[in-house]
């Protein structure tokens, strides 16, 4: 009887546990619902470049609708020379009520000798805005201010959110693995410039499930006049954030995500929250209505998957005449269909398309609309993380062409690491030799060929982009998680 009552006392002892457990829970959640409706703010740091923008923005929008309390202010860089930005950011969030704009002043350039490093040109151009961000942070109401989104160009304005009592989330634009290079710089001095002599050299990174070549890392390390001092004292405020935010999901980067968190814990809290996309393809500049009719019309003619697009990114990179040339000849020889986004084709090559009807040039091209075009079989890409994404949230395998960037790295991972990307090169970058007719020529009937098992591999990885921001999916659940860590550290 005795031991009948001592586990009677003990079931009775363990639901007054879980009762009590779950009443706290409840409680801690019903504060922190209160939180949210009484600070609601959250500022919006993002660097004034397309590629950066479109995730960030898409990010605003994504919090917003599914944190009804929420206001967002972002802040907008004006940098010289980009001009599409002002119009990009007020065409994205025309009809979005609680995003709000506040124009940052345009301020001094930094000396011209600093465009010999774009990357150090842009840490000196936005350490210049530091007071404008400071001043414009007071206009709003300090104590409904949840955190600061910043854009990893804009780490520097951690010390801005310190002075203010606000935390601060590091908002990477692009992917994991880049996240896990910037991070191992702090293995190294700020003086170790990777040297681009020794192309055979191969570096154990954590997150990247093999050894990466130095001939894949980007332009910045190996640059001396001060790209790789940009990345180190970018990279060296990471860890002072409350969290990262990465546009990618976790079925695509969970290895990267695991070895992060297992080398290093004082990394902060990662979240992936992606794929953020701007499937409306808000229209550029560049691109008039009329133009844009006539391609997917071309497109509508098409058979299905039978047509290879080829554009190398929102920079609008030009290639010198003679790959332009390579590259026709390649298409001609290969047979397949084609749209091609280039500003000056040879005038042979526009004559046999006319005679032959089997491709279309087009100076831009609306590239979220045609890429989800039922014509669409492949794409040739620069591996922008960007058009990476599209890609696979339409399931268009892509043959990778890097240029800049980090995005030998990306096409690295592509081939590499998930095979969900064809190779025509993974180490080419601005100022490599001539890519040959014939070896384009190969890599586009490989692109194209049903029964490569890439095309089955991006089929897959598709479902899992979309079922990851579906409600309950991998990167709905992590914006949760996010939005509890950004109470929690108010």
């Amino acid at each position: 009887m005795l031991a009948k009552r001592c586990n009677t006392l003990t079931i009775k002892t363990d639901h007054a546990s879980s009762l009590c457990t779950y009443t706290t829970q409840k409680t801690q959640r019903t504060m922190a619902v209160n939180e949210m409706k009484k600070k609601s703010e959250l500022i919006f740091i993002p660097a004034p470049g397309i590629g950066h923008l479109v995730s960030s923005l898409e990010f605003a929008k994504r919090l917003i609708n599914t944190h009804t309390n929420l206001s967002i202010t972002v802040l907008c860089i004006k940098f010289p020379g980009i001009l599409i930005s002002d119009s990009y950011i007020k065409s994205a969030l025309a009809s979005e009520t609680q995003i709000q704009l506040i124009d940052l002043p345009l301020v001094q350039r930094p000396p011209e000798q600093l465009l010999k490093s774009p990357e150090f040109f842009i840490l000196t151009f936005v350490e210049t805005l530091i007071p404008h961000v400071k001043a414009a942070i007071q206009t709003i109401l300090s104590d409904k201010i949840l955190g600061l989104v910043l854009d990893f160009f804009c780490v520097s304005m951690i010390d801005v959110g310190n002075e203010l009592g606000i935390p601060s989330y590091l908002f990477m634009t692009s992917n994991v693995g880049f996240l896990s290079l910037m991070l191992s710089l702090q293995n190294r001095r700020i003086e170790d410039v990777f040297d681009d002599s020794d192309t055979d050299r191969q570096f154990l990174i954590h997150g990247f499930s093999n050894l990466v070549p130095s001939n894949v890392l980007p332009d910045a390390v190996f640059n001396k006049d001060g790209g790789y001092v940009a990345y180190y004292k970018f990279a060296e405020r990471f860890r002072d954030t409350k969290g990262i935010i990465v546009n990618t999901f976790s079925d695509l980067e969970q290895y990267s995500i695991d070895a992060l968190s297992n080398h290093d814990e004082k990394i902060p809290p990662t979240y992936a929250v992606g794929p953020l996309l701007d499937l409306k393809g808000n229209p550029s500049a560049k691109l008039d209505q009329a133009q844009r009719d006539v391609i997917l019309k071309w497109l509508d003619e098409q058979p299905n998957k039978s047509v290879v697009f080829l554009c190398f990114g929102s920079m609008g990179i030009s290639f010198v005449p003679s790959q332009i040339r390579e590259i026709a000849l390649g298409l001609k020889n290969s047979g397949v269909r084609f749209l091609w986004a280039v500003k000056s084709p040879p005038e042979e090559f526009l004559e046999w398309i006319e005679m032959e009807g089997k491709g279309m040039i087009c100076e831009w091209a609306p590239q979220v609309e045609i890429l989800a075009h039922k014509a669409i079989g492949g794409f040739v890409s620069h591996c922008g993380w960007n058009s990476i994404l599209e890609s696979l949230w339409f399931g268009v395998p892509i043959l990778t062409w890097p240029i800049y960037a980090e995005q030998q790295l990306n096409a690295f991972r592509m081939v590499k690491e998930w095979d969900l990307a064809v190779e025509l090169r993974v180490d080419y970058r601005k100022g490599s030799k001539d890519v040959m007719a014939e070896e384009i020529e190969k890599g586009l009937k490989d692109l194209m060929d049903r029964d490569n098992i890439v095309h089955k591999k991006v089929q897959e990885i598709k479902e899992k982009a979309r079922n990851a921001v579906a409600s309950g999916g991998s990167s709905f659940n992590s914006v949760g998680k996010l939005i509890d860590n950004i109470i929690g550290s108010s």
